[in-house]
């Protein structure tokens, strides 16, 4: 038990015991002592007055010799107004130091039992008409963290990928391939499947805009023009010769879908991104269709005249919503629905199925879930979108049909190039084998793209600057990283010496600054709980900064190897493998690695 959970606890019974009333944990404020005041957990008094019917500093007082006289660990307290600060004796920092060394990285999580509850993390889910871009890393990068950080807290977590391999996007890159394709494969071409296929992608939309400007050259108006275009016809005649099962289409489909699923897996690879299920909407909407007539059917859902499905979501203050267009052809949301239901279907009662889409598609998990709701899904409340913002770079917004996007690949290999020249100029790996100092360049360049999305809170647009984000100073990946690769050096260099380090140390007392790391460490369950509660990657990112910072200032005022008392030498030892171990614990559930050489 913590020491949060634990004061939290015996205030609950000191307000029984002296006031004779009932309070639950949602009522108490703890929180941490301000810097300025003397004190380690500060008790906000004021909502318990109107159970001690007395003045704020009395009723401090009274609870603050109660939890003194009933937790060994809280040594004094002082009262400050309606604030009751306590003081942590040093004893319990250094127990809780030998617990979590004890603990190893598995401190600060909790464990997954045969009751944890079950959640479903979407993520990922690209278009098979493009390879991966800038937008998708941060899709995938908060995806895989959020799932890591659930599991952490105690969940049973499914990494689940849809891939939207089916629909007018796929079509348009077909028809323009065989139009002007000429045969060509990534065989071929040299090029990965993924970015083949979006180049074809590009050309129809080149094409579809060159035809529209001949149809308003001859008089047609611009929506004419952009209804009536050959090449857009063609490709939802297309989608429709799909959904009927046509032979000659579902060959090339399948062909192109291949080519961009052996190009996505070379990017999931290098980016460190995995998935335990991957659905398929090409699988899904079928149910989806089936669950959208029978909807129809029982009068929840109608038909308007060209044969076209709605639901009427009016009532609720939105609109109507097309699921099924006239010609019989699915839309995005009937996907959702059927794809939805096939998941709690299979998984059961799940706690949460988070989706990990942006910002833009707000709007229609909001409807997903009410017209879920609508067709009498119980569970259709646990839908949970995780929303975020669009990633923009300093030349502006991307844009996939005109071909500006930044690709993932592209991206990645140029923060590899960008690492490796920073190390080169700073010297930092020059001692280390070729082979090594490569691999050490490769997880300093995915460290710092990650921890830079990562560290921003997930709703914010956020400006993705490459430069910035490898720098070895300030608030970034290579800054932390090379904070835990110092600790691993002082580490290695005691055990040449012959010290062992572990929870036997024998201090009784510390400074200010290792008092606050101590702390620190006290607080990464909590981070991890919280982080998990509101489905924010970026509390641990910055809780991990803060943690160096404090770190790297204590390690430039004292000494450690060199440290002449033996018992505070093993202590300073120990506290720094403990913060090693949470840099890496931290950095993991971003889906960073640490070297521990650099």
């Amino acid at each position: 038990m913590t020491i949060d959970n634990l004061i939290e606890q015996e205030l609950i019974r000191a307000v029984s015991e002296l006031y004779g009333a009932t309070i639950e944990s949602k009522n108490i404020q703890l929180q941490e002592t301000k810097k300025e005041i003397a004190g380690d957990k500060t008790v906000v008094i004021f909502p318990l007055v109107r159970f001690s019917k007395k003045s704020p500093e009395e009723t401090a007082n009274e609870i603050g010799k109660y939890l003194v006289d009933n937790i060994e660990a809280i040594e004094s307290y002082s009262v400050i107004k309606g604030f009751l600060n306590l003081t942590i004796s040093v004893k319990y920092w250094l127990s809780l130091l030998q617990d979590a060394l004890k603990q190893g990285e598995n401190y600060g999580k909790k464990t997954i039992t045969a009751d944890s509850p079950t959640v479903m993390v979407e993520f990922s889910s690209p278009n098979t008409n493009k390879p991966l871009h800038l937008g998708h890393i941060r899709n995938n990068l908060l995806g895989y963290s959020i799932s890591q950080i659930l599991a952490a807290n105690g969940n049973r977590v499914i990494k689940a990928n849809l891939v939207n391999d089916r629909g007018i996007h796929i079509c348009k890159s077909m028809i323009a391939w065989k139009l002007f394709g000429n045969g060509e494969t990534p065989q071929s071409s040299g090029m990965k499947g993924d970015h083949l296929v979006g180049k074809y992608y590009v050309i129809f939309d080149q094409e579809y805009k060159k035809q529209i400007a001949d149809l308003i050259s001859q008089g047609k108006s611009e929506d004419e023009a952009k209804a009536e275009a050959p090449i857009l016809l063609q490709a939802r005649e297309m989608l429709v010769k799909w959904e009927q099962g046509d032979g000659e289409v579902l060959k090339l489909w399948k062909t192109m879908n291949g080519w961009v699923y052996e190009g996505f897996d070379a990017t999931y690879k290098r980016m460190g991104v995995s998935f335990d299920h991957v659905y398929y909407e090409s699988q899904t909407y079928l149910l989806g269709k089936k669950v959208v007539m029978d909807g129809l059917q029982r009068g929840i859902l109608f038909q308007k005249e060209d044969k076209s499905v709605w639901a009427d979501l009016t009532g609720d203050g939105l609109d109507q919503k097309l699921l099924l267009r006239p010609d019989g052809t699915s839309v995005y949301m009937t996907q959702d629905i059927g794809t939805a239901i096939e998941r709690f279907r299979e998984y059961g009662e799940m706690g949460e199925l988070i989706y990990v889409v942006g910002n833009e598609q707000n709007y229609h998990f909001q409807v997903l879930s009410l017209i879920l709701q609508k067709l009498g899904y119980s569970w259709a409340n646990r839908i949970y979108h995780m929303s975020y913002g669009m990633v923009e770079l300093p030349e502006g917004k991307m844009k996939s049909r005109e071909g500006t996007v930044v690709d993932a690949d592209d991206l990645m290999e140029s923060m590899l190039q960008d690492a490796k020249a920073i190390s080169d100029e700073l010297g930092k790996l020059n001692s280390l084998p070729a082979e090594e100092a490569a691999e050490v360049h490769e997880i300093i360049a995915q460290g710092a793209l990650k921890y830079f999305i990562l560290k921003v809170e997930p709703r914010k647009t956020m400006l993705f600057n490459p430069k910035e984000s490898i720098d070895f100073n300030g608030n970034t990946g290579p800054f932390i990283q090379y904070t835990h690769a110092r600790i691993c050096s002082l580490l290695r260099k005691a055990k040449e010496q012959g010290i062992e380090v572990n929870e036997n140390f024998s201090v009784s007392e510390c400074n200010d600054k290792e008092k606050e790391l101590l702390k620190t460490i006290s607080r990464y369950g909590y981070v991890i709980e919280t982080a998990a509660k509101d489905h924010a990657p970026s509390y641990i990112a910055n809780y991990v900064y803060d943690f160096v910072k404090l770190y790297n200032q204590f390690y430039h005022d004292y000494s450690i190897l060199n440290e002449e008392h033996q018992a505070t030498k093993a202590f300073r030892l120990a506290l720094s493998k403990e913060v090693a171990t949470i840099i890496a614990s931290g950095m993991n559930l971003l889906g960073i690695k640490v070297p521990e050489r650099m």
